[in-house]
């Protein structure tokens, strides 16, 4: 039985026997480099959206020493109320649904 002449040759069945161990039976091999690098990016995509919340979140802290926004806050995100007034919801028509 004939073999190719890469076969043949001792530094190439070297080379090979390495790669395949390398790529496939290391303890890193391309599979765990892969996945690793996919956490990588998303943890860095996660670590930019925390650091957009924090800095939103630091401002509105700012805000609330300031009576007006405390005041405005209340109002439209905790649906606070003075006690003198009454709130009244409007539904518009075409929201209503006919029977």
């Amino acid at each position: 039985m004939k073999f190719p002449k890469v076969l043949r040759n001792k530094y190439a069945i070297t080379s090979i026997v390495f790669l395949v161990y390398v790529l496939f039976l290391d303890d890193t091999d391309i599979f765990t480099v892969y996945t690793n690098l996919k956490k990588r990016s998303d943890l860095i995509e996660q670590n930019e959206s925390i650091k957009e919340k924090l800095a939103s979140n630091s401002l509105a802290l700012k805000h609330l020493n300031e009576i007006y926004y405390l005041e405005h806050y209340a109002r439209s995100k905790k649906f606070f109320k003075a006690k003198d007034e009454e709130i009244f919801v409007i539904i518009p028509n075409d929201s209503v649904q006919a029977e």
